[in-house]
């Protein structure tokens, strides 16, 4: 498979972003084969930098304890990047900017919508220099919209009504435990950027293409209708189950948790068969799937009573011997070494370029296959701040060593 090659190859990408949300999209097109170029601010570098926990000659740290440490989250969100330090609020910066946009196929930022304009290498700066740019801003609220503020992904979450989809009715809102936002909105800048790119193939010009969190978040919570739901009184948060699928849900076990869909007939009868209860089928309350539905909380509770007093094992192995689809709750440590997931290369190991840790490091993958191509990651990283800045305005750009060394003297690069 290692000498496939990879979709995305021949297309450069010069990446402004920094957090998640738009270093996760540019990730995404570097696993498929993009080349890109991450610029960095010469002092601080990516926020992503100072997140904790670090990695080093120490192992797996709280506190960074050395100058070598590396944050797990830049470790991760930098693999196959080339790094450079362009200090964007120096004059001089543009035309750095410009050069490298002509070079280019695809600009992603994702600043606080109208800053890059501020700065000189918003879209069009970037058209100005290549026409033919796709050029893909990615925001809390969108770039035609005011500034509303940070928005970072928990903001979103709530903003979205994402964190009332969860929990019991009588509870507080539930923040999802995986920044949902941040990871959903750059899925879709890398299918509007592709689109882009495929219409350029037919037009040979570039676009906008304009993400915003907010929107990406709730059109997934919109794919339910709420107003609907509210109408026939039915609830809409239901904790662990889903009533109007009942039965549908998580349900306790002696020792953990396990995860069951029983809502057609033949998969109710199979539950009700491993439950020791296959008189229940004949129930009116349970007869049908409207029947169960109905009586979603009597159901909820037999189940309950059955299920808690046995280990997960053994009500996974009872509810498979039925054909009832099931699976254990998980930690996610545990997922992650899934051998599903690492066959199909899902998951990542990462570890400091450095130093060996004791502690395996695991980390997304692309979870894409293809039959005629790969996906992965170019074995660079950008370690410290500017560190392919020779090889970037040297070597792509024809830049000189004096004015290499002119642009890091004046402060426009590190």
């Amino acid at each position: 498979m290692t000498d496939l090659p990879r979709p995305l190859e021949g297309l450069r990408v010069i990446d402004l972003t920094r957090a998640l949300a738009g270093p996760y999209a540019t990730l995404l097109l570097a696993g498929l084969g993009a080349e890109v170029i991450k610029i960095e601010d010469p002092k601080g570098g990516d926020l992503a930098r100072e997140n904790s926990p670090y990695v080093g000659r120490d192992g797996v740290g709280i506190e960074r304890r050395h100058d070598d440490d590396l944050s797990v989250s830049h470790l991760t969100r930098a693999r196959g990047k080339h790094g450079i330090a362009l200090n964007l609020k120096h004059p001089d910066a543009r035309a750095v900017f410009a050069d490298l946009v002509r070079t280019a196929d695809i600009v992603v930022e994702n600043f606080t919508a109208g800053t890059a304009d501020r700065l000189g290498v918003g879209y069009a700066a970037a058209k100005a220099a290549n026409p033919r740019i796709v050029y893909c801003s990615l925001s809390g609220f969108g770039a035609d919209q005011p500034e509303g503020g940070k928005a970072m992904d928990v903001i979103i979450q709530a903003l979205s009504g994402a964190m009332y989809t969860s929990g019991d009715a009588d509870q507080p809102p539930v923040r999802m435990g995986i920044p949902v936002a941040d990871m959903l909105a750059p899925v879709f800048a890398v299918i509007g950027i592709l689109s882009a790119i495929e219409q350029r193939h037919r037009t040979g010009e570039g676009q906008h293409v304009d993400i915003s969190m907010l929107g990406a978040l709730t059109s997934f919570v919109a794919i339910e209708n709420w107003a609907a739901m509210r109408a026939v009184d039915m609830p809409a948060r239901t904790g662990l189950t889903v009533q109007r699928l009942s039965p549908f849900g998580v349900f306790a076990c002696v020792d953990g948790y396990i995860a069951l869909v029983a809502v057609h007939h033949k998969l109710a009868v199979g539950l009700f068969e491993a439950m020791g209860r296959p008189e229940l089928i004949d129930d009116p309350r349970f007869a049908t799937r409207d029947g169960r539905v109905a009586n979603a909380h009597v159901l909820e509770a037999l189940i309950t009573s059955w299920s808690c007093m046995l280990p997960v094992a053994e009500v996974v192995a009872k509810l498979e011997a039925q054909g009832v689809p099931v699976a254990p709750v998980r930690h996610p440590e545990e997922a992650l070494t899934d051998p599903r997931v690492l066959a199909r290369e899902e998951t990542n190991a990462v570890s400091h370029p450095d130093y060996a840790s004791a502690v395996e490091l695991r980390t997304a993958g692309i979870p894409i296959r293809f039959s005629s191509a790969r996906a992965g990651f170019d074995p660079v990283l950008p370690v410290r701040i500017g560190e392919h800045n020779a090889q970037i305005l040297g070597d792509l750009l024809g830049y000189d060593e004096a004015r290499i060394a002119a642009l890091a003297a004046e402060g426009v690069t590190a």
